[in-house]
C-alpha cells in the first residue's frame, strides 16, 4: 500500500500563488509517475500536471505558463507551484501516483485525500 499526504491548499486571491506538495510513503518497489488532478464542483476530475520517474514534467494547456510541476525523487515528493491563480482554478486538488508493488510487480494507482484550493477576492 502507498499513502499519499498532501499539503499546501488554501485560499488565495486572484493573481496570487500557492504551492502544493504530496509525499508518498509505504510499501512499493518504485514510485513511477506522480501528478496532480483537480475536480471543481459539478465537473469531472481533470489532469493538471504530471512528473515521470525520469524527471519529465508536463502541465495541462489550461494552466500552462502559470503552474509548474516538479519532483524530488529522493523524497518521493511532487510539487505543484501555482502562480497567477484565477477563480476558475478553484477545485479540490488530488495527488495521484503510479507505484510498482514490491511483491506482485504490478503497477497500481493511488490517490491522496485531496486539498481544497479556493481562489477568490
Amino acid at each position: 500500500q502507498v499513502r499519499l499526504v498532501e499539503s499546501g491548499g488554501g485560499l488565495a486571491q486572484p493573481g496570487g500563488s500557492l504551492r502544493l506538495s504530496c509525499t508518498a510513503s509505504g510499501s512499493f518497489l518504485t514510485i513511477d509517475a506522480m501528478g496532480w488532478y483537480r475536480q471543481a464542483p459539478g465537473k469531472q476530475r481533470e489532469l493538471v500536471a504530471v512528473a515521470t520517474i525520469d524527471g519529465t514534467t508536463d502541465v495541462a494547456a489550461s494552466v500552462k505558463g502559470r503552474f509548474t510541476c516538479s519532483r524530488d525523487i529522493a523524497k518521493n515528493t511532487v510539487y505543484l507551484q501555482m502562480n497567477r491563480l484565477k477563480p476558475e482554478d478553484t477545485a479540490v486538488y488530488y495527488c495521484n501516483t503510479e507505484a510498482t508493488d514490491p511483491f506482485s510487480y504490478e503497477a497500481r494507482h493511488y490517490w491522496g485525500q485531496g486539498t481544497q484550493v479556493t481562489v477568490s477576492s
